[in-house]
């Protein structure tokens, strides 16, 4: 097959790693930059122009669309479905997963495990808001963050008020979520592929920090995750409309709760852990799935 990654760098290790990954498996794969991308959108033979020139038919698109151009990844993206071509994952449930707090609308809705949450603009009584969550400590949490960036844990109630208000002098959205305390700074990456978990890890933070994640220096090592986990990982993939997704857990004393769904989880941390060709697992999902026109929303959505 005929098969592009759509990714602003092909020094990733995830990108060189699908790109060989596909390559072993003899499909043809190009590293397309999404940014370089443009289109004719009012031609009734709708193409994607890169470099002055019409790119051919691809079978199959693998999107690395990072969080900063979501808005023109994902209309690339689309413009790929209408192509004709697979969407590994879809222009809607990247775009669905990217909207901290439509995703979790959505989790709620199918009943899967969520930290008690807050939403909040302009809030008029901050001591509601923080009561509503179980009160401190609490984690608040900038909307557009990403990477465990404007993410902050306010110990106390008084430290919770200082930070909504600082944040809301900055006019943007917050979240206010529970503190998870028994997950003692860890949490679970679980990564699903077409339905099923094909890999996990146990994410842990620094010594007294409590966002695990890799890019802050966080440690990971290979778990077993229990049938309510994976279950609860393959849920939140479906609930998104995900076919590849990152699915991050922790273990609370009422069971699993998602802290997030990432459309575009990166492969560095999980393969490391575990030893497992996940890239190559991708490939297998794209082999038995690609169909000429077999995105759902066939990028109308």
């Amino acid at each position: 097959m005929k098969i592009a990654i759509l990714s602003r760098n092909k020094k990733l290790y995830s990108t060189r790693r699908l790109k060989e990954a596909g390559e072993a498996r003899g499909h043809e794969v190009d590293v397309i930059d999404t940014l370089h991308c443009y289109m004719d959108i009012t031609s009734a033979n709708p193409v994607v122009r890169f470099k002055g020139e019409s790119l051919p038919h691809y079978d199959a698109v693998i999107p690395r669309i990072g969080a900063s151009v979501t808005f023109y990844g994902t209309a690339v993206v689309r413009q790929f479905e209408m192509t004709g071509a697979f969407s590994v994952n879809e222009s809607v449930a990247i775009s669905r997963s990217r909207d901290k707090l439509r995703s979790l609308q959505l989790l709620s809705r199918k009943g899967i495990g969520l930290p008690r949450t807050g939403f909040a603009h302009s809030p008029d009584n901050i001591k509601d808001l923080i009561k509503n969550v179980g009160g401190a400590p609490l984690v608040i949490k900038l909307l557009e963050g990403t990477q465990g960036v404007g993410v902050v844990l306010a110990e106390t109630s008084k430290a919770a008020e200082s930070v909504i208000e600082a944040f809301m002098g900055i006019n943007t959205n917050i979240l206010v979520q529970e503190f998870i305390k028994e997950a003692g700074g860890s949490d679970i990456r679980c990564l699903v592929v077409g339905g099923k978990v094909v890999a996990a890890m146990k994410r842990q933070g620094q010594e007294g920090e409590f966002r695990s994640n890799l890019h802050r220096g966080g440690s990971a090592q290979i778990t077993k995750i229990t049938a309510e986990e994976r279950a609860t990982a393959v849920a939140a993939a479906k609930a998104m409309g995900l076919n590849v997704c990152g699915v991050d857990l922790l273990r609370s004393n009422r069971g699993p709760v998602v802290m997030e769904v990432n459309s575009s989880p990166g492969l560095e941390g999980i393969e490391t852990a575990t030893g497992k060709d996940v890239a190559s697992m991708i490939f297998q999902f794209i082999e038995k799935t690609t169909k000429p026109h077999n995105n759902r929303t066939k990028g109308k959505g």
